[in-house]
């Protein structure tokens, strides 16, 4: 049985747009490809005669759908509300989000299938990689205003391995991806914004996340819905869940600090006394190793607290065994340090060896062995 792949099209007045897309679609496009192709539109009650187009095209074309709004306004909830109807009603394997303006040209339809039926679980229409572009006939400002503003959410989302996370051209896998996903309560709904937040969500539930490049086309016809109300919003969301999403860095790098206090007082009152220089490094590490094992399970770590004295016993003897190498680490480099620049030294060289060399592997360790939050689930 074929994959059954539901394309949800929000669609408000576009009667000018509509029937070439309808046609185009299901004359050239759908039997090129190997699923069961669906397309519903999400209307809103189109004044312009819209909604009348699609349903004589329904006549036509049993795979054609039209589903209306209702109370909830805005190009975010015209989705959700087909999303809906495509998981429940038609019972979609995957689905795709589609512009009806003619921004997303129906051609690239066929490569974005062809990535899911590879086994991708999101696939994402990419103006910015090989092959994609934006029109040539936008004005200078909407493209640096569009490429800097793609960039600037990739950097505070962490994001810089996909190349496009603006665009409203992809596709998503029901199972595992779109149905674990509380579409009712996306930010910025009604605005293109939300597109920002069902992505970043998307991308941490998908197994595998492909690009495909698009040529973004420009409106054949009326004017853009670009403005900036809709960008302030779109780096709004992006700026919340950017900050949302390294909170828990933040309080690891808080831990680690005191961490580092701890290590250092540790280090000069050791220093005192004539101890190999290795003892000295070892016994101060592990004293840092202590602090930060309490502090992250009761605070960093809290929805993975660990609990229990036996549990606390064997995750902490865990922890010692993961940290050894952090001690390694810091005993090597730091044994090092002091051989080539002298016993002075020390308390320059902590700080370095610690930001970077000693944060980065405790910051994996912790994540994927101790309390094991999947960092390197595969996207």
């Amino acid at each position: 049985m074929m994959d059954k792949v539901v394309i949800v099209m929000a669609a408000w007045n576009e009667a000018e747009n509509i029937s070439e897309m309808i046609d185009e679609l299901y004359a050239n496009v759908f039997p090129k490809i190997k699923a069961e192709m669906h397309l519903l539109v999400a209307d809103n009650n189109s004044t312009d005669g819209t909604t009348e187009i699609v349903q004589d095209k329904m006549k036509e074309h049993s795979t054609l759908h039209i589903v209306q709004q209702g109370n909830k306004k805005g190009l975010g909830n015209a989705y959700i509300v087909g999303f809906e109807y495509a998981m429940e009603k038609l019972h979609a394997d995957a689905v795709m989000e589609m512009d009806a303006d003619g921004q997303h040209p129906p051609r690239f339809v066929k490569s974005m299938v062809d990535a899911y039926l590879e086994g991708a679980e999101y696939v994402i229409g990419s103006r910015y990689i090989p092959g994609g572009s934006v029109p040539a006939e936008w004005q200078l400002f909407r493209k640096l205003v569009s490429y800097f503003g793609n960039l600037y959410i990739r950097v505070v989302m962490l994001k810089l391995k996909v190349h496009d996370l603006t665009t409203g051209f992809r596709l998503m896998k029901v199972k595992g991806v779109l149905d674990q996903i509380d579409l009712d309560h996306l930010m910025e709904k009604e605005r293109f914004a939300y597109k920002v937040d069902l992505l970043y969500q998307c991308l941490k539930l998908s197994k595998k996340t492909v690009e495909v490049p698009l040529e973004f086309a420009a409106r054949k016809t009326d004017k853009s819905k670009f403005n900036p109300k809709e960008m302030l919003a779109t780096f709004k969301v992006a700026t919340i869940l950017g900050i949302r999403d390294k909170a828990r860095f933040i309080k690891f790098g808080t831990v680690g600090f005191l961490g580092y206090l701890v290590n250092a007082l540790a280090l000069a009152y050791f220093g005192k006394f004539s101890w190999p220089e290795p003892i000295i490094w070892a016994a101060a590490t592990e004293l840092a190793i202590i602090n930060n094992f309490i502090l992250n399970n009761i605070w960093t770590f809290r929805s993975e607290k660990i609990s229990g004295a036996k549990k606390i016993m064997l995750k902490f003897f865990q922890f010692n065994l993961t940290s050894l190498g952090a001690l390694i680490i810091q005993t090597v480099a730091g044994t090092l340090g002091v051989y080539f620049f002298g016993p002075g030294s020390r308390q320059i060289l902590l700080p370095f060896i610690i930001l970077f060399l000693v944060l980065p592997y405790n910051y994996i360790m912790y994540n994927v062995v101790i309390w094991k939050t999947g960092l390197f689930k595969k996207k």
